[in-house]
């Protein structure tokens, strides 16, 4: 075979392998994103689960209880008191849509951090508010966050920074409460789980508030 001849015979051989390169790597799975969590406590976990599954950039967020020493405590236990336990949530976002400064910036200003005893209408331990940490780095970041928010607030701040521990998820019938279509009996009368859960942030006094405390800072509260 003459080089020219072996050249033109080469040339759609490659074509060839070259677009059934493509074809597999278009077929390939994408590699899967890195993901991170940030565990707070911001009162009732209905509500802070609720406000960040409404962020860009998160993936969803869980109902739970951590901070304490009882192993997989249950909702009636933990806010019976005793366990140690914050009603938390424990929520998975992409850091390279959303960054976990502003997800920590966001918090301060979705809650009243001002309040040891609790939030709003939730009194109690279990209620109070709390970030959890699991290394120097993401520390670094909470405290930064709580003093960008206090300097802004113009009040002290007693929201704590707490080593990161086991976290527990609460029972299926809390996780996206918020949404849920269930009938349920409520001091308001029966009603639809996501009807029952507005009509309770509302009565608690959630958004009011945070908007007296934040006004145009905070991210979940209308005007």
């Amino acid at each position: 075979m003459t080089r020219i001849a072996y050249l033109d015979f080469l040339k759609p051989t490659l074509l060839f392998s070259l677009l059934a390169l493509t074809t597999l790597l278009r077929a390939a799975p994408a590699p899967a994103a890195e993901t991170e969590t940030l565990t707070v406590a911001g009162g009732c976990f209905w509500c802070v689960e609720s406000d960040f599954e409404s962020v860009p950039g998160v993936i969803g967020a869980v109902s739970g209880f951590t901070g304490g020493t009882s192993a997989n405590p249950s909702y009636s236990q933990v806010t019976k008191g005793g366990t140690g336990h914050y009603e938390a949530v424990q929520i998975t976002f992409d850091p390279s849509r959303v960054s976990r400064e502003t997800l920590l910036n966001m918090f301060f200003r979705s809650v009243d951090p001002t309040d040891a005893g609790g939030q709003f209408c939730d009194r109690g331990d279990s209620y109070r508010t709390a970030i959890f940490v699991s290394n120097t780095g993401e520390k670094a970041l909470a405290e930064q966050a709580k003093s960008n928010a206090q300097n802004a607030l113009g009040q002290k701040i007693v929201t704590p920074i707490l080593q990161e521990g086991a976290f527990y998820p609460a029972e299926a019938y809390h996780q996206d409460y918020y949404k849920g279509t269930k009938l349920v009996f409520t001091r308001f009368g029966p009603k639809r789980q996501a009807s029952a859960y507005k009509a309770y942030r509302k009565a608690c006094g959630r958004d009011a508030r945070v908007k007296q405390l934040w006004g145009s800072e905070a991210p979940f509260v209308g005007p």
